[in-house]
């Protein structure tokens, strides 16, 4: 009876909680309704100093390492909107033996080499299914069901605050900052709204799924990604029109089966689409493979209680010992990352030098009107590239059509 709870003893997580917004809160509360996590918290760490919060003040830290450095503490549980400080937390974490389960894809999508590597030398685990599309086991999904080389693509709605703001303006014909102040309001978009709107947030979500899917890591300053920061009632009314809706649409694809393309645009949605019913703040994820043809995921993408109960998910795959094995990375051959494609895009503009920027390679529509022009056109994705600064400075607003060659 001794060695048996003994045992329980040590499988028993005790963790160390580095964040108490809004996905902290979460993950706390549902810890409190789960009896069967087996898992506690013992500190929080956080940076407010006097701040009030719902938990006992002896909980409360302010220096990370009396979390990192505590022997009691055997997970970190990383969930704070620095990258920079959130590497470093999971970083010393690792190497100090300690497994993570962290929920910053930002932090994920640029040091994940690095951490994959000391994963390896330390024999511990980081898991991050909470970091891409919420509530949705996305990651995991790829690293056992998808663990093959069957793939062809992964698409999706993978950011619930975008969705949230674009279901506002179609469905209740609210202003884009209404709808922007409103999510910010109920704690969907992060606390810099660029992050969400102008698709930083699933482009790293993306990268993360393309690893686990392709088993190919892509710098985030190869990938274009461009947001919905600039519609304006002109691309509701066209959608509308061509009977659609907008979307931020994030998208990885095989390319004659030895490379893969990889971006994020807002796209013209049809209603034959499975993302076109995805509203609020649900994301969709549509995984399509050689044989099996399409796999339609759907869940809540932000919040709190859909994050909290994904990073629970991620506590008690730990505690039964599960790790990612990066199959795809390992043991297949990976493919090669390009932008040397074509895509068919929406450009809606206001003046001819801003429309001279777009090399178009050929225009299929066209319309000139007092108020505002578009065209509808095929572009090289890398031109698009090789523009993304200077994009978000023009008096323009591109969607893709759903077109690629």
């Amino acid at each position: 009876m001794t060695d048996i709870m003994q045992t329980e003893k040590k499988s028993k997580l005790v963790i160390g909680l580095f964040g108490f917004g809004v996905v902290g809160q979460g993950l706390y509360k549902v810890l409190q309704d789960v009896q069967t996590a087996d898992a506690t918290i013992k500190s929080i760490c956080v940076k407010q100093k006097n701040k009030p919060r719902a938990v006992d003040s002896v909980m409360i830290k302010y220096d990370p390492d009396e979390l990192l450095q505590d022997p009691e503490v055997n997970l970190i549980v990383e969930l704070i909107d620095d990258a920079d400080a959130a590497y470093e937390i999971v970083k010393t974490a690792l190497l100090n033996g300690k497994s993570v389960v962290s929920g910053n894809k930002n932090m994920l999508a640029h040091h994940l080499k690095e951490l994959i590597e000391i994963q390896r030398n330390t024999n511990v685990a980081l898991l991050y299914d909470a970091s891409a599309c919420g509530s949705i086991p996305v990651i995991r999904n790829l690293e056992e069901y998808y663990d093959n080389d069957l793939l062809q693509s992964i698409t999706g709605i993978l950011n619930g605050s975008s969705n949230f703001i674009l279901t506002k303006i179609f469905q209740q014909g609210w202003t884009y900052q209404k709808a922007l102040k409103n999510a910010q309001e109920l704690g969907f978009a992060e606390s810099n709204p660029s992050f969400d709107v102008d698709g930083f947030d699933s482009m790293f979500k993306l990268i993360i799924l393309a690893l686990h899917g392709f088993g190919t890591l892509v710098d985030p300053e190869e990938v274009f990604h461009y947001g919905i920061s600039n519609v304006s009632d002109h691309d509701i009314l066209y959608a509308r029109e061509k009977s659609k809706k907008i979307k931020l649409v994030a998208q990885v694809s095989k390319v004659n089966g030895k490379k893969f393309t990889m971006f994020v645009l807002p796209k013209l949605v049809s209603a034959d689409e499975y993302i076109y019913n995805v509203e609020e703040e649900y994301n969709g994820v549509i995984i399509e493979g050689q044989f099996y043809d399409k796999q339609f995921m759907f869940g809540k993408g932000a919040g709190a209680f859909p994050t909290g109960s994904a990073v629970l998910s991620d506590i008690t795959a730990r505690k039964h010992n599960y790790r990612y094995e990066y199959k795809k990375l390992n043991f297949f051959a990976s493919p090669l990352y390009t932008r040397d494609i074509t895509i068919e895009v929406y450009l809606r503009y206001h003046d001819l030098v801003d429309l001279s920027h777009f090399d178009f390679e050929s225009i299929s529509e066209k319309y000139t009107g007092p108020e505002y022009n578009y065209v509808i056109g095929r572009l090289k994705l890398d031109n698009l590239h090789k523009l993304k600064t200077l994009i978000r400075k023009l008096n323009v607003f591109i969607a893709w059509t759903g077109k690629i060659n």
